[in-house]
This record gives C-alpha cells, structure tokens and sequence, in this order.
C-alpha cells in the first residue's frame, strides 16, 4: 500500500486550490433580503387615506374592527426589514490517495469536486483511493455553521420607534476515526469501517424572560428556582411517558420515573428553561434546541413635544426603552459512553450499560454550561432639552444572568440594577477671538464639551454636546444553587 505523502491539504473551490491527499469540499450559502417599505408602501397608504374619503360627513359611524384596514395599517406600519441568513457547510477526507491533475480531479465525484456534502467515503474506499496504512491515525471531519438574525423596524403611530431584532447561531464539528481494510489483497481499500464518532458545538438564540424578569429572587429566597424544583417532576414524567408509550413505569419514593430521576440531565435542562422563561412545563419542549428566535425590541418615543405644554418648554422630550435576552448552549458534545436503553423493556431488566452512576438513562448529547442572560438597556431612559439649554437624561439599566452547570451541579444567578442622572448646559454664542486658518478674528459658536458617562467614560450615543455630571448604583446578587443526589439544596453566596 501506498502511504499518502501530505495529510490535511484541501482542495476547493478557490482558484489557488492546493493538491494533497486529503479532500475537501466547502458549500456555502448566503440569503440576504432587505426590503425598504417607505416608497413600496406610499401608495398602499395613499389608497387607505382615499378609500374613507366622502364628500359628507358620516354619521357617528360604529365603533368595530375592520380587518382590512387593520392589515393595511399594520403592513405600512414597518419602515424596514432585513433578514439575513448564511450557511457554511465543509468536510476533509484524509488519506485520500490518488493525485489530483493539472486541472484538478472530479474523483471521488462530481458533485463533491463542486461543493456538495453527499457522504463520499464508501464510495472512495470502494475504489481503492484511501490508504490502507495501519498507523493511519487522521480523522474525517464535517463541519456545518448556520446563522440567522433579523431587524424590523416599525412605526405603529407617529413619533413611536419599535425595533425588533432577533437572531439565532447553531455550529457543530463532526469528527471521526476510520479505517479501510483491504479484502481482496491487491494493497487497495474495499471497505470503510467507521471507529470512534464524536461531535461538539455551540448553540445561540434570542429569547424572552420577561414574565420572570421583575420575579422575586435574592439571598433569602427565589420564586423561579422554587419553580424549577417543582417543574423537575412533571419534565420527568413526560420523558418517561415518551419513552415508554404508557403510564406504567416504576417510580422511586418520591414519584421520579426510574431512569428520569430529578437530577438527570434531560430532567433538569427543560424544568430550568420552563421555570425562567415563565412556561408551563406540561408544554415546554423537551428538546433543548430552539427553532425559531423571539424577537427583541427597543422603543423610543417622541410624541410628547405635540403636546402645548411639552413644545412650551422644552426644545425635545423623549422616552426609550429597550429589552435584550438570549439563551446560549456554550458547549455540546457527544457522550461518546452513552448506549440506547430499550423503551420495550422495563427499568429492572434493563442493561446496566445504559445507565449512569446515578441509576438515570444515559443523555445522548452532554450539555457543559447553559446560560440565559437578560437586559433592561435601558429599563426606562428619559431624555430632553429644555427652552434655558439645560439638558437632562435619566436613567435606570437592569440586567440578570443565569449559568446551570452540569459538570459540577452548580446553577449561579446574578442580578444588577443601574442608575444614571446626566446633566447639562449649553453656553449659547460663546465668543473666542482666534487667529487660526488666516488674521485674527472673533468666533461666535455655542461651546460644545465631550460628553462623559457617570463613571468617567467617553459616550457616542449622543449627538449633542454637553458635559454630564452623574452618579450610578449597583447591585448584585449571586446566588449559587446546587443539588446533591438525594436533594436540591440552596447556598446562598
């Protein structure tokens, strides 16, 4: 047999491809839609405007809900949106042993020469192109990247801004140990034999926790985790009813299906994101990847200078407010000991194989870290200018994040709470006498200063020029709950 010379080279797509005895294919895809809705929808609205036209004045008409103008208003209602969507696909063959031409190859075919990720090594192996070498010691590799995120930009009413935005990143990496064997006895691979398979990512979207945002939860006690513990019975009981197909397993002293006790994995991850989401666990999904990204928004409105009394005194008035939340996997991988229990089969004649050393089923997939993180930027902003040139901003931040670890049965809460005041003054036709740029002469300008954040920091949110003199607060709360084999326990930190 021949032992390949390069192991790792890629050929693809790109015009310096390399040559080696690897190959490699990449199929990328991108989607990209942006739609401006400002001149699309004018003559939709001009239609609206001109359909409740009348020569007469109509009579005190019903007060009832017309779904086509309802439609109409919340189409032209989005200024903008844009969606973008991008998909990397790739995967390394090594020991790959014929070489590649002047021109190239379409071995081992056509559509992997091109891109596609059609599963290519039986095909080589039947052929005789991967090495028979018995140290061989490379692994075939797949990889695959998705990335979705979106933005919505809407006017429901005048000078009332709401952006939604949203998102959601799934990457993994597929390895794998192989060999061929060579059943004919001509040096040349017959058969592939799959070995050790193992794969690990990471996973993110955009979610929503309000409805346990504003819960109480401190030092002393904590409703949602009092939720979580409570939600790990009913999380067990749907697996065990899946699994099984009926509702006549065994269950330990305390009701836990045998195989779904309150510390398996596949217990704990859904009662912890139903308990923290605000969800009913009778209808949470069990599976811990998410499908579709929830939108989150920021509002901002201005509406109050049509008001007398606002335009009377101030030269702008606005309120903002803005939400962000996400939920992130940072690590999976494959659990590389995991053998599949048999649903036909009741808990006691199971194989001692397919439990684990706390007498649970075995999770296909382990979860090292899972985090929720929720942010209030701002909770409530109040911004305005008055008649004088004083200028003043408010504001209020809250912010919480939740970490459940599975590798040392640790689930850590931490809360803040910020304050900001800013306050400002515009010194209006300030003269300064200058001889830059030509002979001297007087400059009448209003004096614009950096505007600073409370704790000293250069701002670029702002468009004005004022100097801030502010203070902030904090607070924080971490919280460390763990449960032990026979209870949950809380240790409050």
């Amino acid at each position: 047999c021949r032992r390949p010379q390069q192991i790792g080279s890629w050929i693809d797509l790109l015009p310096n491809a390399g040559a080696g005895s690897g190959r490699g294919a990449q199929h990328p895809v991108f989607i990209n839609q942006q739609q401006q809705s400002e001149n699309l929808l004018a003559r939709i609205k001009e239609l609206k405007s001109t359909s409740i036209t009348s020569d007469r004045v109509p009579k005190a008409p019903p007060l009832k809900m017309d779904l086509k103008d309802f439609g109409i208003g919340l189409l032209t209602s989005i200024d903008r949106m844009q969606i973008n969507y991008s998909e990397n696909n790739s995967s390394f063959l090594p020991g790959y042993l014929p070489t590649p031409g002047f021109i190239g190859t379409m071995k081992p075919t056509f559509g992997y020469t091109i891109g596609s990720q059609r599963n290519v090594r039986h095909i080589a192996a039947q052929n005789g192109w991967l090495t028979t070498f018995d140290q061989f010691n490379q692994q075939y590799s797949e990889t695959h990247n998705e990335n979705l995120d979106y933005s919505i930009n809407t006017e429901p009413i005048s000078d009332l801004k709401i952006d939604f935005t949203g998102g959601k990143t799934y990457a993994t990496n597929f390895t794998e140990n192989f060999n061929t064997t060579d059943t004919s006895g001509d040096g040349l691979s017959n058969t592939y034999n799959s070995l050790i398979q193992n794969t690990f990512g990471n996973f993110n979207i955009s979610t929503s926790l309000i409805k346990t945002a504003f819960s109480k939860s401190d030092e002393v006690s904590s409703a949602p985790f009092e939720d979580f513990k409570s939600n790990r019975l009913e999380i067990a009981n749907r697996l065990a009813q899946n699994f099984y197909g009926n509702n006549t397993y065994a269950t330990d002293a305390e009701g836990y299906p045998l195989g779904f006790g309150k510390n398996s994995q596949s217990v704990l991850l859904p009662a912890f994101l139903s308990a923290y989401s605000g969800k009913n666990a009778n209808k949470i999904s069990l599976d811990a990847f998410r499908d579709i990204p929830i939108p989150n928004w920021t509002l901002k409105y201005t509406g109050f200078m049509r008001n007398k009394w606002f335009k009377k005194r101030f030269k702008r008035f606005s309120i903002t407010h803005g939400y962000r939340s996400s939920y992130t996997i940072n690590q999976f991988r494959t659990n590389l000991d995991y053998k599949a229990a048999d649903p036909t089969l009741d808990y006691a004649s199971q194989n001692p194989d397919v439990l684990d050393q706390s007498g649970n089923f075995k999770a296909q997939t382990l979860f090292s870290n899972v985090n929720l993180v929720e942010q209030f930027s701002p909770l409530i902003k109040v911004d305005f200018e008055m008649k004088n040139s004083i200028k003043v901003t408010t504001e209020i931040k809250k912010d919480r994040s939740l970490s459940i670890s599975f590798d040392n049965n640790l689930l850590t809460e931490i809360q803040g709470y910020e304050y900001i005041f800013g306050l400002g003054y515009r010194i209006k036709d300030l003269r300064i006498r200058s001889k830059l740029a030509g002979p001297k002469k007087v400059i009448k300008s209003d004096l614009p200063t950096t505007p600073l954040h409370q704790n000293g920091e250069k701002s670029t949110d702002t468009d004005y020029g004022i100097f801030f003199v502010g203070f902030g607060q904090g607070f924080s709360c971490n919280a460390s709950n763990y449960w032990e084999k026979d209870d949950i326990h809380n240790q409050y930190k």
